[in-house]
C-alpha cells in the first residue's frame, strides 16, 4: 500500500484568545455586534465564516427592523430545509437582548412536509396576509412565491437570504433575478449572508452596480479562528493516491478523530461506480461490524483496539434508514454529546449548513464541484468545541495517469486542488494593510515592527497583535482614491484572488509555461479581472486594486517559501492526531516569512512583486510530490492546448505598453533585454499585424 503523496498544503495556528466567542452585554459575539451596528442599512451584505454566528446576527437585525424600522414582516430564505433549524426559537433575552426570537411552528416551512412548490407557496401568501412577523422557507419556495405573487407583494418587508453565494448575476439565475427586481423596486430591505462570497462557476454573485448598493460587514476567517476558546490549529492537505481510494483511505482516515467522510460522486473518476460497496469497504477497513443501533440507525464497528465506533451512513439508498440516521444526527439533545457519533459517511449531504461541532476531520475523496463547496466542507470542521484543539481538511485525489482515457480530467482536478490551496492560504491569513513607501512615513500606533523597530529608511513589515493585521510598505504602490476602491482593497481582495486562481488558462500558464513572463499574469490577467469586476471605477483605482490583490497573493507565497527555506513546515501530516503532547504554539511563521522576504530584497517595490510568478511556489511543491514522468505528462496535456498569443492577450499587453510609455517616455522595444518590456512590444506588433491583415482583407 502506497502512502498518499502530499501536494500544496496549509497549516495555520491561531492565538486561541477566546475573543470571537465572548458575548457583550446584549449577548452578541464580536461579528454579531459588528453586523448589528449596521442594522439601519436597507441593503446589508454579511461576509463571515461558517460557525461565526450569522444566523443569530440576523435575528438581532431582523427584530430591530420589525420593532424600530417600520417593516411589516421578515422572511428568512435558506438553500435547503435542514438549514431552517438554524432559525428556530432563541431566548435572546436570557443573554441581555431586549426581545426573544420566535417563529411560530406553522411559519417555519422548512419543518413542514411536502415539496417547495404547491402548498408551501400558498402558505407564503397566507403569511403575507397575516399579522405574523417571521417566516422561514427555502430559496426554491421563495422563488416560486415571487413568480406567483409578484415582487410588489413583498413591499415593506425584510428579505434575508442565507448562503447568498447561491445567487448569481447570470440572468438565468432566478433567485439572483428576484434580488435585482427587489432592489429595482426599492421597497424592501435585504440582508444577504454568506461564508464564501464567490461562486464555483466563476460567475459574479451580483452585478457591480447592485453590489455597490450594499453596505458590507466583513468578518475574516483569521478573526474567527484566532478568537476561538479551544480550536487552535487548522491543517489543510491535498494528497494524491494511485489505485483505488478505498484501499488507500486508512492512510489518511484516523478512527480516533471525529470525521465527516465525503465519498466521491458516482460520476467522478475516483468513484468505483458502486457507492454502497464503497461504504461497506470503508467499514470493513475500520474493523468488525457489530450490527446497527436500533434507536439511531448508526452502524456499530469494533476496531482492533476494542473501541466501538458509531458510524452514520448517509449514503444508503433506503430513504427510511437514511432519514432515521439524519434525524439522529439532528437530535438537539445530543448536540453537546461528543460521544453521540464518531464518523459520518456522506455523498451529497453533511455540507452546507450542517452543524456538528465535534468534527475534527473533514475528509473528502475526489475534487468537489467547486471552490465554494470546498470552503463549505472545511467549515464543517472549524467549529469550536471543548477539548478540540486541532481540525483538518484532507482532499484525497487520484493521481493523473497517462493510461487513463480521462487524463485531461485528472489534470483539471490537479489544477483545481492547487487553486483551492492557494485560495485557502489567502482566506486563512491575517488581513493585509499595504501602504506606499515614502520618506515621511512613520510607525503606526499599535503595530509591532520587530526587534529593530520601525526603520524610516527601509520597507517595514508590522503586525497588530490585537487584530492580527499585517502592515507592509511597498515602493511604487498606487493608492486607491475613491471610497469604494479603498473598501475593495480593505475587504474584497479574496474575491479577486479567487477569480484569478479559478481562471484555468492563468493557472495552466503559471504552472507549466516555461516561456511565461510573470507580468502577463500579474499585470495583464489580473488587470483584466479587475476591469471586468469593477468597470465603473477610474483606471487609477483599478490599477490600485490590481496591485493590492497581487501583493496579497504573492507576499503570502513568498512568506511561505521563506518559511520552508528556513526549515519550517507548512504542511499537515495526513495521519496526525490530536495529542496533548503535541500542543501547538502560536504561529508567527507566515509573518516571519514575509518579513524575511521583505528584508532579503534591496527594495520591496511593486515592480518586484509583479515579477513574481504567483504559482511558482505551488509548482515547486507539486514537483516534489509527483514523479518526474507524471509531471511531464501533466505539462504535455496543457502544452498541447497552448496558443502562443490571442488577440485579447495582445490587447492587454498593448494597454500595459501605453502605461509603460507614460512612465518611461517611450514605447517598449522588441529588442529589449527585459522580458516583460519585450513581451509588451510583441503585443503591440501583434495588434498592428492584425490591423494590417484586416485592412488588406477589406
Amino acid at each position: 500500500m502506497n502512502q498518499p503523496i502530499a501536494v500544496p498544503s496549509v497549516s495555520v495556528t491561531y492565538a486561541q484568545d477566546g475573543t470571537s466567542t465572548k458575548a457583550n452585554a446584549l449577548g452578541m459575539r464580536p461579528m454579531q455586534e459588528r453586523a448589528y451596528l449596521k442594522r439601519g442599512e436597507q441593503y446589508l451584505l454579511i461576509k463571515s465564516p461558517p460557525a461565526s454566528g450569522k444566523s443569530r446576527a440576523l435575528m438581532f437585525i431582523a427584530l430591530d427592523k420589525l420593532e424600530n424600522q417600520g417593516l411589516k414582516q421578515a422572511i428568512i430564505v435558506v438553500p435547503e430545509k435542514s438549514i431552517g433549524s438554524s432559525f428556530h426559537n432563541e431566548p435572546l433575552s436570557q443573554w441581555g437582548f431586549w426581545a426573544d426570537w420566535q417563529v411560530e411552528p406553522r411559519w417555519n416551512l422548512c419543518d413542514a412536509p411536502g415539496g417547495d412548490n404547491g402548498g408551501k407557496v400558498n402558505a407564503v401568501q397566507k403569511f403575507l396576509a397575516s399579522d405574523a412577523q417571521v417566516l422561514v422557507c427555502t430559496h426554491a419556495t421563495f422563488r416560486f412565491a415571487v413568480d406567483k405573487f409578484g415582487i410588489e407583494a413583498f413591499d415593506d418587508r425584510l428579505i434575508a437570504v442565507d448562503e447568498f453565494h447561491h445567487v448569481s448575476s447570470n440572468s438565468d439565475n432566478r433567485l439572483g433575478d428576484h434580488v435585482r427586481q427587489l432592489m429595482t423596486r426599492d421597497k424592501t430591505h435585504i440582508v444577504a449572508m454568506t461564508g464564501s462570497y464567490f461562486r464555483g462557476d466563476a460567475e459574479a454573485v451580483l452585478h457591480p452596480e447592485d453590489e455597490s448598493r450594499f453596505d458590507t460587514v466583513t468578518y475574516t476567517y483569521y478573526e474567527q479562528l484566532n478568537g476561538y476558546q479551544y480550536l487552535k490549529q487548522l491543517d489543510i492537505g491535498y494528497y494524491f493516491y494511485a489505485g483505488s481510494y478505498a484501499d488507500e483511505i486508512m492512510q489518511v482516515l484516523n478512527p480516533s478523530e471525529k470525521t465527516i467522510l465525503h465519498i466521491p460522486n458516482v460520476n467522478s473518476r475516483e468513484s468505483t461506480k458502486d457507492k454502497i460497496r464503497e461504504v461497506e469497504h470503508i467499514i470493513e477497513e475500520l474493523g468488525d461490524w457489530q450490527g446497527t443501533d436500533p434507536k439511531t440507525g448508526f452502524q456499530l464497528v469494533k476496531t482492533a483496539d476494542g473501541t466501538i465506533l458509531k458510524i452514520a451512513d448517509l449514503v444508503d439508498d433506503d430513504s427510511a434508514k437514511r432519514d432515521q440516521v439524519s434525524a439522529a444526527l439532528k437530535d438537539p439533545t445530543q448536540k453537546h454529546n461528543r460521544d453521540h457519533v464518531d464518523i459520518i459517511i456522506a455523498l451529497g449531504m453533511a455540507k452546507e449548513g450542517f452543524d456538528w461541532i465535534w468534527c475534527e476531520h473533514a475528509l473528502t475523496v475526489g475534487y468537489r464541484s467547486s471552490l465554494t463547496e470546498i470552503v463549505q466542507i472545511i467549515g464543517r470542521a472549524t467549529r469550536d468545541a471543548p477539548g478540540k484543539t486541532r481540525a483538518r481538511f484532507t482532499n484525497l485525489i487520484a493521481e493523473p495517469d497517462a493510461s487513463e482515457a480521462a487524463v485531461t480530467e485528472a489534470v483539471n482536478d490537479t489544477l483545481k486542488a492547487i487553486a483551492a490551496s492557494l485560495l485557502m492560504e489567502q482566506v486563512l491569513a491575517p488581513r493585509f494593510e499595504f501602504r506606499p513607501k515614502h520618506r515621511d512615513n512613520e510607525a503606526t500606533s499599535g503595530f509591532d515592527y520587530g526587534e529593530e523597530g520601525y526603520d524610516p529608511n527601509g520597507c517595514n513589515v508590522g503586525v497588530n497583535p490585537d487584530t492580527g493585521q499585517i502592515q507592509i510598505e511597498i515602493g511604487g504602490l498606487v493608492e486607491p482614491k475613491s471610497p469604494e476602491a479603498r473598501r475593495i482593497c480593505r475587504e474584497d481582495l479574496t474575491e479577486l484572488v479567487t477569480a484569478f486562481v479559478q481562471d484555468k488558462p492563468t493557472i495552466e500558464r503559471g504552472l507549466f509555461d516555461e516561456d511565461l513572463v510573470p507580468e502577463e499574469l500579474t499585470q495583464v490577467r489580473m488587470g483584466k479581472i479587475v476591469q471586468e469586476k469593477f468597470p465603473e471605477l477610474e483606471q487609477e483605482d483599478q490599477e490600485a486594486i490590481r496591485q493590492h490583490a497581487i501583493a496579497a497573493l504573492n507576499l503570502i507565497q513568498q512568506g511561505k517559501r521563506a518559511v520552508d527555506e528556513a526549515g519550517g513546515t507548512d504542511g499537515a501530516n495526513p495521519s496526525a492526531t490530536n495529542t496533548d503532547d503535541a500542543e501547538p504554539t502560536r504561529n508567527t511563521a507566515l509573518l516571519d516569512g514575509i518579513r524575511r522576504f521583505a528584508l532579503s530584497v534591496t527594495d520591496l517595490d511593486m515592480d518586484l512583486i509583479d515579477r513574481i510568478n504567483p504559482f511558482g511556489e505551488a509548482y515547486a511543491i507539486l514537483a516534489k510530490s509527483m514523479s518526474e514522468e507524471r509531471l511531464k505528462q501533466v505539462a504535455a496535456v496543457i502544452a498541447a492546448k497552448r496558443i502562443k498569443l490571442t488577440e485579447e492577450e495582445a490587447q492587454g499587453l498593448a494597454e500595459r505598453a501605453i502605461r509603460f510609455n507614460q512612465e518611461k517616455g517611450r514605447l517598449p522595444s522588441l529588442t529589449a533585454t527585459d522580458p516583460w518590456e519585450k513581451r509588451m512590444a510583441e503585443g503591440i506588433a501583434f495588434i498592428k499585424r492584425i490591423a494590417q491583415e484586416r485592412r488588406r482583407d477589406a
